[in-house]
This record gives C-alpha cells, sequence and structure tokens, in this order.
C-alpha cells in the first residue's frame, strides 16, 4: 500500500531561485568586483605598492577587466553546479574558495616585490569576498 501526496495551491513551498536571478545578482557582483579590485590596485599604487610584475606595470583597468573575466568564469561553474551538484551552495563555495586559494599561486611565484604580491592576493580576495557570497545565496 502506498500514499500520494499532492500539491494544492494552498500548499506554499520554498524554491531555489531561477538562474536568471543567480546570473543578475552574480552580473551585479561582477561590476562591483571589478570596481572594487581597481580600487584596490589604485590605492596600492597611491601609497606607493608597484603593480609592475618583470617590471611591467599592471594599468589599475586591467584588474577590472580580470575580475570581469574571472567571474564571469566562474558563473558559468556557478550554472554547472546548479544543474549536476547535488548541494550546489556547498558545492559552490568549496570550488570557488579552493580556486581563490589556487589563485594565489601564480602571484606568490611572480617575478615582483612582496608588497606587490600581496597587493595581487588582496585583489583576489576582495573580488572572491563580493562574489561568492552573492552567488551562494542565489543557489539552493
Amino acid at each position: 500500500m502506498s500514499t500520494t501526496t499532492t500539491a494544492t495551491a494552498d500548499d506554499t513551498t520554498a524554491t531555489a531561485p531561477g538562474v536568471g536571478s543567480m546570473l543578475l545578482a552574480g552580473a551585479a557582483a561582477t561590476v562591483a568586483a571589478s570596481v572594487a579590485t581597481a580600487a584596490v590596485a589604485a590605492g596600492g599604487q597611491a601609497i606607493g605598492i608597484s603593480t609592475a610584475i618583470s617590471g611591467a606595470p599592471i594599468p589599475t583597468s586591467g584588474f577590472a577587466v580580470l575580475t570581469v573575466i574571472f567571474s564571469v568564469l566562474g558563473l558559468v561553474i556557478a550554472t554547472a553546479l546548479r544543474r549536476f551538484a547535488r548541494h550546489p551552495r556547498t558545492a559552490w563555495v568549496r570550488t570557488t574558495v579552493a580556486l581563490t586559494v589556487l589563485s594565489f599561486v601564480p602571484d606568490v611565484l611572480a617575478d615582483a616585490a612582496v608588497s606587490t604580491k600581496m597587493l595581487l592576493i588582496l585583489t583576489h580576495v576582495v573580488a572572491a569576498a563580493i562574489v561568492i557570497p552573492a552567488v551562494a545565496r542565489r543557489l539552493a
């Protein structure tokens, strides 16, 4: 003997936000993160921290552009996790925190002053602190 449950119009169920909601929140976070990383880079330069790697300075706009590129890549990952992961929010946070930590490796290995390396790492942390929670809130 089995029982069947039928939902009625009076039932209230919590549903996960749609992919459009996640992408919109992610896009807004991407814009905020790109502005923030450019501001951090400009602030670092204002107090005398070089952004030069192997003698070639990274323009402030470069921080914003790379933040957008990698944030969009992150949104692609979030979309895939939303579709295929059993627990997309948990998978998103674990994946992006691990990728953020891995993003420090090129900075640490760069031919640059220690202060430059720390500034680069700080920009990664700032971007992650903005984008990861914004997208996580939209994942079930």
